[in-house]
């Protein structure tokens, strides 16, 4: 008879020989053990031979019943995938297996089954985190063979491939930029190390075709998160110059295992050269084995490069940025007209352009900016696809954190804090002791290990809604905003009138164009990860401590689009109360006010639209379409798909369900002052004091606005301008309008910032058309709105003023306000004025 299982043992003892660090409490023994190559056993006579499951790697082992103690005896069982830090049994080594079952037929089949899973379970963790090394080593290096390969395409065939607009652009450039970049490495050998220092630092640390890729890639992705083509030179030069320091980083850490290999070859050969990328990948696959991986950390450690400064970032981006400059261009369409030459110009240009530092400050100057031509523009939102995006989710759980850059991502930099160059910042954070971030590390980690998935159904939905435009459900019109023709007269007025609309609807269009470049980039990860089972997000901090997953596009914290297509990958049964709470999360998706009944209102809404639930899940884009009327279009149509199949089962509770359900703070800034001032009246605004309605913070507001607008209505116009303004207003004062300025007022929102806000806000209710009464009229309502604020949270306003007090003396004193929260995390605002210097 020949069976093989694996069986779960009350007790497991291990020979002195065996390692303590592996006694930990699991149920099965190969579990406790911490082997994720399980091995089964083989019965042929009264010797039990174990072996392993791997029929390549014949590892063979021998379980053996020791006559003397009824015991099972497992002989030198070691594993190549034991975790980094555990040491492997001794090769005599030998485990007690006490008490052991009686071995039937049907006993060792289950035993079969589950030890078969959990082989199958390694095996797939094995492909996944091979995965997950060659998309964070090998991306850049898989676009520049993707590259060349092109090339080589053209040069046979002697025709140019059938390429994407945008992807043949960037073919276009590829060759003149690498050359471009070959001559500049050249030139830099040749300089002086103060030179080398100031002009172009580590321009040669990666191989030029390298360079080239990354340069071309990462502007063309600044170009598509920003309006109007246009990026801050500063911002670009050191997004390039990290995005490179980035690469140098990995791009080492393969050299250095191949310096290790060549020990074992001649070094140096022209075939060794040649042989370069496959080295690669040998090693690539080697790094699965994890003992191996941890000694190539050690090697590299010795050998590890300091980080680069800011200004070595942003000398190197600008001068790389001045290359494509040069060679980078562009040529529109050929006209019909064979006499007319064609049009060539660059593709990029350097200029000045007026810009506030920060949104809602008043004073502009003149920033460097490199602006794209139109022609590149054209399409570029279509190009999200041949975009390579980095730190994307992970495919397999992160790193824990263990320190300030020890964490995150397996290869790509990972640091627990987004300092955004602040030197105070950073160097608080390398100094802080493990011990005292440990609750910080272990949050993270908990975030960092949930595991998500892709919402299939609403995917199918949104491409559906895509592909045929847009402009529903939040989704940006995928058309222009038509130009207005020149009217055919000579009327100054009419002229400069249409003029205006020429910029306004210009304006709308680089508006509409930066949002299809983010939503389809958005999409473009969503394609990618769809089919995968789970995925994870790698979570940092800012510098106040709040955590933010890694990856910026499609996360759990975006938009609605986001977050309906987002699901947790494990689900869980409903049960009463998450039928319950499904419930509630549709009514506050749906919001409109809904969201302000009690639960039972809230419930009764559901039970009131059932029918229209059942419709939006069977029939989400042609049936009556009810989902849209929600707040929250796309996580309404979920919660209607989830909810539509509890409560058309059998058995409601019992169906799983993936979706999360929020449940948020009510302005969460004005509810912790309430709390500091111990305000009972304030606190209760903000729902610290139990209700059986929720109060809403932003209609009592709103309502104070509207009452002060009220009074100053029925003022004498001629002693009090404001009048009329009010008279324009009154009828326009809704929550909305003040939600966004009472939320930011905690964060020290400005007049000007408090303007802009409610302006925006009364620009998309379309009520007023001319431009000067519309800035006017928000300058007006900013002003009654923070003087609302400063009546309803007078505590909370008292203790602002105090912390702005004790920030000034701080300051005076040329120190950082700077303090250490509960959970141990030090913090140093940010916040400093600066000054300009060239380097």
């Amino acid at each position: 008879m020949s069976l093989a299982s694996s069986f779960p043992i009350p007790h497991v003892h291990a020979s002195t020989t065996l390692n303590h660090h592996h006694h930990h409490h699991h149920h099965h023994c190969f579990n406790h053990l911490q082997i994720k190559r399980k091995h089964f056993v083989f019965i042929s006579s009264p010797t039990l031979t174990l072996f392993s499951s791997n029929a390549l790697q014949s590892r063979h082992r021998l379980l053996r019943l020791d006559s003397t103690t009824d015991n099972f005896l497992v002989d030198g069982l070691n594993s190549p995938l034991d975790d980094d830090d555990s040491e492997p049994p001794a090769a005599n080594s030998k485990i007690f297996l006490q008490e052991p079952p009686w071995i039937s037929s049907h006993f060792l089949k289950d035993w079969l089954m589950r030890a078969e899973q959990e082989v199958r379970e390694a095996e797939t963790f094995d492909a996944l985190r091979r995965r997950q090394i060659e998309a964070e080593t090998e991306a850049w290096e898989r676009m520049v063979e993707e590259y060349r390969e092109l090339e080589r395409e053209m040069r046979e065939k002697r025709l140019a491939p059938n390429l994407p607009r945008v992807k043949s652009l960037l073919l276009g450039w590829f060759e003149p930029l690498k050359e471009a970049v070959e001559a500049e490495q050249k030139a830099h050998q040749a300089r002086s190390k103060k030179q080398q220092a100031s002009i172009a630092p580590n321009v040669d640390s990666l191989p030029a075709a390298k360079v080239a890729v990354i340069v071309m890639h990462k502007m063309m992705s600044l170009v598509m998160e920003n309006e109007e083509g246009c990026v801050q030179l500063v911002q670009a030069a050191v997004q390039i110059g990290m995005a490179l320091e980035q690469e140098v980083r990995i791009h080492k850490f393969l050299e250095g295992n191949k310096s290790l290999q060549s020990k074992k070859t001649e070094a140096d050969t022209e075939e060794n050269l040649n042989n370069d990328k496959e080295k690669q990948r040998k090693f690539v696959n080697g790094l699965i084995k994890r003992k191996k991986l941890k000694e190539v950390h050690v090697v590299l450690k010795q050998e590890e490069v300091s980080p680069w400064s800011r200004a070595a970032q942003a000398k190197l981006g600008s001068r790389l940025i001045e290359l494509l400059i040069e060679t980078a261009y562009v040529h529109s369409p050929v006209n019909q007209s064979a006499d007319t030459p064609p049009d060539i110009r660059p593709a990029f240009r350097h200029g000045f352009k007026p810009q506030s530092r920060s949104p809602g400050q008043k004073i502009l100057k003149n920033y460097g900016v490199i602006q794209c031509d139109p022609l590149v523009l054209a399409g570029l939102e279509k190009c999200a696809k041949h975009m390579l995006i980095p730190y994307m989710p992970m495919i397999i759980p992160p790193k824990k954190w263990k320190g300030y850059d020890k964490g995150g991502h397996l290869f790509l930099p990972s640091y627990i804090m987004r300092t955004h160059g602040s030197r105070k910042q950073q160097d608080v954070m390398k100094n802080v002791k493990g011990e005292q971030m440990q609750k910080v590390f272990e949050a993270l980690d908990i975030l960092g290990n949930t595991k998500w998935r892709i919402n299939g159904r609403l995917l199918d939905v949104v491409e559906s809604i895509w592909a045929g435009g847009g402009n529903v459900a939040g989704l940006v019109d995928c058309e222009n905003v038509p130009l207005p023709d020149k009217p055919p007269t000579e009327d100054l007025k009419q002229i400069q009138e249409w003029k205006y609309r020429v910029r306004k609807a210009k304006k709308m269009n680089l508006e509409r164009h930066s949002q299809r470049c983010d939503t389809e980039l958005k999409l473009s990860v969503a394609r990618k990860m769809k089919d995968e089972d789970c995925f994870y997000y790698p979570h940092n901090l800012d510098f106040r401590g709040r955590a933010y997953p890694m990856h910026p596009h499609l996360n759990h914290l975006g938009s609605d689009l986001c977050r309906g297509l987002l699901e947790f990958a494990e689900g869980r049964p409903l049960g009463k109360s998450g039928l319950r709470w499904l419930k509630i999360h549709l009514a506050n998706l749906y919001a409109g006010g809904i969201e302000k009944l009690s639960y039972d209102g809230r419930l009764g809404f559901v039970e009131n639209h059932i029918h229209d639930i059942f419709d939006s899940a069977d029939n989400p884009v042609n049936g009556n379409r009810w989902w849209l009327r929600a707040e929250d279009p796309f996580q309404c149509l979920a919660a209607c798909i989830n909810l539509s199949e509890a409560l058309r089962s059998s058995s409601p509770n019992s169906v799983i369900s993936h979706l999360p359900i929020h449940q948020d703070g009510s302005c969460n800034g004005l509810q912790h002052y309430a709390a500091l001032g111990r305000d009972e009246l304030e606190a209760a605004a903000v729902n610290l004091v139990a209700k059986e309605k929720p109060a809403d913070v932003y209609s009592e507001i709103a309502v104070r606005v509207h009452d002060i607008m009220r009074r100053d209505s029925n003022k004498d116009p001629s002693t009090f301008p404001n009048a009329l303004l009010a008279k324009v207003l009154i009828d326009q004062i809704d929550r909305k309008l003040v939600k966004q300025t009472v939320m930011t007022s905690v964060y020290g929102v400005t007049y000007i910032g408090a303007r802009d806000q409610i302006k925006k806000r009364l620009e998309e209710k379309g009520l007023i058309t001319d431009d000067r009464l519309l800035f006017t009229a928000a300058c007006y309502a900013a002003k009654v709105t923070l003087a609302a604020l400063g009546e309803v949270f007078e505590a909370a306003r008292g203790i602002m003023s105090w912390l702005g007090d004790c920030a000034k003396v701080i300051a005076y004193e040329n120190q950082a306000v700077h303090w250490t929260t509960p959970l141990g995390l030090p913090v140093v605002q940010p916040y400093c004025k600066t000054e300009r210097h060239l380097c």
